[in-house]
């Protein structure tokens, strides 16, 4: 039968995706380079054994033999260890390279000795050789076949599901572990709350560097703002051993900092310092802070952390205040209002320096949220890139320029691209919680939920007190198809209080319906089903209620116009429309989404082919059949 002008089209896109994957690996892997290299390299060498050694120098003809040999042995042994090192899964733990490579060296050897034996005159050795080598061989095979096998195997997706307990905070503190407690503002001049908690933020920024030192995040550090809890009981509650306070006195330009570590467990106070100066010395004392802790903690810095405690990525003290208040406006709340002055404040900052990477980065992470809760136009997303792109242009490290643009091509549903940048991001500060957060995403539409737990226990470390830090283990239950434990840790975790707020509400009736348990999440999405507010979590779930409820009609009123443009861009949304629709009975716009979703970086195939029960009826249709081709060879060939 002729196929359909939409299979072909996925058929098409397939094989060039196929292609494009393909050819990724060849040039990451360095494949290309390795066999050039072999050609040349091996061409000159044989040819100087040939025509010196053998033709001047008279060796044995049986000495090009032996290089051809060693040649030919060599390039496998180099090309497989680039392929398969660059493998993700790992089944059984097996190492294909480390197990063939040391094969090929000793066939190659085993050989080069019967060469040698050859030019030496010495006969009746083949045999003894290669059955030497043949035992080596299977010896070696035995022994890593065992060692792996002691390993507890690594969880592959889509192989059976795994039981994954809910992630709590570690019981023991770890050794190095701190919170930097918003410094107290006892300034006697009004409005200088927002100096006191940028000098909070950039000492967590700065202690963030150093990799060997758990920092709890801003979000979680800030909940304890202004609160008559006890140091030692905060510490208890964030699973830190150390605890930084202090308090900071602004006059005019004179500038005091006093600051104090404390041994939690011992509830002792082990360094303490008092700092005055002026307003242009906040830098100095900062450094001088960051480096007492370290010093005191007895940590040990690189290279690039040494360079992270120096750095000043706002130079003139009048630029830094700016971004201070920027910052200050942006947590304040995403009002229009709010994102105005952010700007205006960070315009003000730029029009000091000129182009600071780190003003631009957060102008362009300013232009980026406010399109996300739509208090800015879709256009202005090419805003947000434009000042990433500059920022990078300034610092090729500037991890939130990437996170930023990473985000911005989720949006546009370039997924590719998405995990790149992510990625970037993370590897240069992988101790942001907003970086984190992004590449949990990431794993998780790339079907990689085992990674995707392992960030979010790196999640809660680094956010323990976050109302939101339970969401994301259970998360990994249901993108697992355990719908039934995702709901059991949200409702035995989350406050009935923090279960009010719209995307509670959201993702525990999408999960109840996956459980099958329709009667309850009508209760749960009935106070959100008349809710007139514009926030996509509301409008999704309203469609859902809809659709529970059979009426087509009011779904297609929810479904249209600014919704679905908005959840066009969001893969994780697409995937649950389709879901809505195919409840109706809508198939051919059920394939629609779920095809948007997969386009927009949606590649969890265990999810799609098997977990998600709304996507049954859909699984015998042969347009989803030949989606889920192409879906498993990208998920197979996703690099994490």
């Amino acid at each position: 039968m002729k196929p359909s002008d939409g299979e072909s089209a996925v058929l098409e896109k397939g094989k060039q995706s196929f292609f494009k994957v393909f050819l990724a690996k060849l040039r990451t892997r360095h494949i290309i380079e390795t066999l050039a290299a072999f050609i040349g390299g091996g061409w000159l060498l044989i040819e100087v054994v040939e025509r010196l050694l053998v033709g001047h120098y008279r060796f044995p003809e049986e000495t090009i033999d032996l290089t051809v040999g060693s040649v030919i042995g060599a390039l496998f042994s180099t090309i497989i260890w680039r392929w398969f090192r660059g493998t993700e899964k790992r089944p059984g733990n097996v190492k294909v390279e480390v197990l063939l490579v040391p094969l090929i060296i000793l066939a190659t050897l085993a050989i080069d000795l019967n060469i040698v034996f050859d030019i030496a005159g010495i006969a009746g050795l083949r045999l003894p050789t290669g059955i030497v080598a043949l035992c080596l061989g299977i010896a070696w095979i035995i022994f890593k076949s065992l060692q792996w096998a002691a390993i507890s195997p690594v969880n592959i997706p889509g192989q059976g599901k795994k039981t994954v307990e809910m992630v709590q905070p570690a019981a023991a503190k770890p050794e190095k572990s701190i919170v930097v407690l918003p410094f107290k503002n006892i300034s006697p001049e009004e409005n200088q709350g927002y100096f006191c908690d940028g000098m909070t933020e950039e000492l967590i920024t700065k202690l963030s560097k150093v990799l060997s030192l758990r920092v709890i995040s801003r979000t979680s550090a800030f909940m304890f703002k202004d609160t008559p809890r006890n140091v030692r009981s905060i510490a208890q509650e964030l699973n830190v051993g150390y605890v930084l306070e202090g308090s900071v006195r602004k006059a005019g330009n004179k500038l005091r900092i006093a600051a104090q570590l404390i041994d939690a467990t011992a509830d002792a106070h082990i360094w303490a310092d008092m700092y005055d100066g002026i307003f242009d010395d906040v830098f100095d004392i900062q450094e001088k802070v960051a480096r007492a802790i370290v010093e005191t903690l007895q940590l040990r810095l690189t290279v690039p952390e040494e360079h992270q405690i120096a750095k000043r990525p706002i130079v003139n003290i009048q630029a830094h205040d700016f971004y201070l208040r920027a910052r200050d406006a942006m947590y304040r709340g995403f009002t229009a209002e709010d994102i105005d002055e952010a700007i205006r404040f960070l315009e003000s900052g730029l029009g000091i320096t000129g182009d600071n990477a780190l003003l631009l980065a957060t102008l362009a992470n300013v232009y980026l949220q406010a399109v996300r809760v739509w208090v800015k136009d879709e256009a202005d997303l090419a805003k947000a890139e434009e000042y990433a792109q500059k920022a990078l242009s300034v610092d090729p490290g500037m991890a939130p320029a990437y996170m930023v643009l990473g985000f911005v091509q989720f949006l546009k549903g370039n997924p590719r691209e998405y995990y790149r940048l992510i990625k970037q991001a993370l590897s240069l500060d992988p101790n942001d919680a907003d970086t984190v957060m992004w590449a949990f995403w990431l794993f998780i539409c790339g079907g990689r939920t085992s990674r995707a737990l392992d960030l979010a226990r790196h999640l809660i470390a680094l956010d323990p007190v976050h109302p939101y830090r339970f969401w994301y283990p259970a998360a990994v239950h249901a993108y697992e198809g355990q719908f039934e434990l995702a709901v059991k840790d949200i409702r035995s975790h989350v406050s009935a209080a923090v279960l009010k707020q719209p995307v509670w509400l959201f993702w525990l009736g999408f999960w109840l319906v996956y459980a099958g348990r329709v009667g309850e999440a009508m209760e749960v999405l009935e106070p959100i089903e008349k809710r007139a507010a514009w926030d996509l979590y509301v409008q999704t779930s309203r469609l859902l209620r809809f659709a529970l409820k059979g009426q087509k009609h009011r779904v297609e009123e929810v479904a249209t116009g600014k919704f679905r443009e908005a959840a066009k861009r969001d893969c994780v949304l697409s995937c649950m429309v389709s879901g809505v629709y195919a409840m109706l009975d809508d198939q051919e716009e059920a394939l629609y989404w779920v095809e948007t979703a997969v386009d927009h970086g949606f590649i969890n195939y265990p999810y799609l082919s098997q977990y998600d029960p709304l996507l049954a009826k859909l699984r015998d249709d042969p347009c989803f059949q030949k989606l889920m081709e192409r879906v498993k060879y990208e998920w197979e060939h996703f690099k994490v």
